[in-house]
């Protein structure tokens, strides 16, 4: 495992911050350390602001934050797909929005709510059409190409929406309405507190999920291909099969949060699928930052407010406004907001105490070495 490891470090640039760094001087190993502390207190500062915001926030506000927290978990997928193995998926929205519709189906014609039913449902679709696209897009003859892999995903969200417009048993430009309330037993889970603390517990646990899983041995083939595909598949990686596990993974992400997201708005339409939606999720990320999972929910949570905000106040302008806003985050930090806490040396991370101890015994006996 240890030589597979420091091969994987190999492909990822020293200066990023990769475990292989020549330099094991107290200096790094300090600034390593210190980078490391920052991430778990934005971590707890966004969670304790997160429990504490019904309690000062007007119902209709509590309603509107559920919202931002269910697409801070849709934006959670595309970064584990986007920051973490590169790959620029432009169909995103496709997964969300089947899943949506799937939970729909279940409760209009099968009157199934319960939520230990419909959420593992809503879960398996989008892992599903996210298999079966990413199979399609990345597991070919050849290595696909970033565009082609964009320009895929693109279509088949795309060919989705036009798809659910013009299915008459989707209910058509209208969509699907009237979606009977979740269900724990007799219990009904309707706007409010209830729904809120609900969705931010789920959120918590799929991020302590995706946190274990990039800071895993996976995590860290995944941080190599990021930064040198070429090179990880020179040393015996499979790539393209790396790429599609997480592009699955992502997936059925996203399908968990188009369950929550239609049973809550009670209500889904053509445009969960399509182009538009698949767009914003990636305006989260690049606004939030990539690569650190806290950026995306802390991106979706500034975009959904900023635009909440602008749209209440500057109803005229508002989406240009935004626009301005976003391209100067873009341009002045490509980061993300994120990159004012953290550096991009956190992007990679550490990957296991004791790899780290023999990977300082290998240097030290190379250095020693005549």
């Amino acid at each position: 495992m240890l030589k597979s490891m420091g091969a994987v470090k190999q492909a990822i640039p020293a200066e990023i911050g990769g475990e292989a760094d020549v330099a094991m001087d107290s200096g790094g190993t300090a600034e390593r350390s210190s980078a490391r502390k920052i991430l778990p207190i934005v971590e707890g500062v966004v969670l304790v602001a997160a429990l504490l915001a019904p309690l000062v926030l007007q119902d209709y506000l509590t309603v509107f934050a559920t919202r931002v927290i269910i697409l801070a978990l849709f934006a959670l997928s595309f970064d584990l797909v986007w920051g973490y193995a590169g790959i620029m998926s432009f169909g995103q929205a496709l997964f969300f929005g089947s899943a949506g519709y799937g939970v729909a189906l279940l409760a209009r014609d099968l009157d199934i709510t319960n939520i230990f039913l419909v959420l593992p449902a809503g879960t398996i679709i989008g892992l599903t059409f996210a298999l079966l696209l990413g199979g399609f897009l990345l597991l070919g003859r050849h290595p696909s190409s970033v565009i082609f892999v964009s320009l895929g995903t693109l279509t088949g969200s795309y060919a989705a929406d036009r798809l659910a417009r013009g299915w008459y048993y989707l209910g058509g430009q209208n969509g699907i309405p009237s979606i009977a309330p979740m269900s724990l037993g007799t219990y009904e889970f309707t706007e409010g507190p209830a729904f809120y603390y609900l969705v931010l517990g789920i959120l918590v646990v799929v991020y302590l999920l995706c946190r274990f899983l990039v800071r895993s041995q996976f995590g860290l083939a995944l941080a190599g291909l990021r930064e040198n595909e070429q090179r990880i598949a020179f040393f015996g990686y499979k790539a393209q099969h790396l790429k599609a596990i997480i592009f699955t993974i992502g997936g059925g992400v996203a399908g968990l949060a188009g369950s929550l997201y239609a049973f809550h708005e009670g209500f889904v339409w053509p445009n969960m699928v399509g182009v538009v939606v698949s767009t914003q999720v990636v305006l989260y990320v690049l606004f939030g930052g990539s690569g650190t999972l806290i950026g995306a929910v802390i991106g979706a949570v500034i975009v959904e407010g900023v635009s909440f905000w602008l749209s209440d106040n500057y109803r005229d302008i508002w989406p240009i406004i935004l626009g301005l806003l976003l391209l100067l985050v873009i341009l002045f930090r490509p980061l993300g907001l994120i990159s004012f806490v953290l550096g991009e040396r956190e992007r990679v991370g550490s990957f296991g105490a004791r790899a780290k101890e023999d990977l300082k015994e290998n240097v030290k006996e190379n250095r020693d070495a005549p």
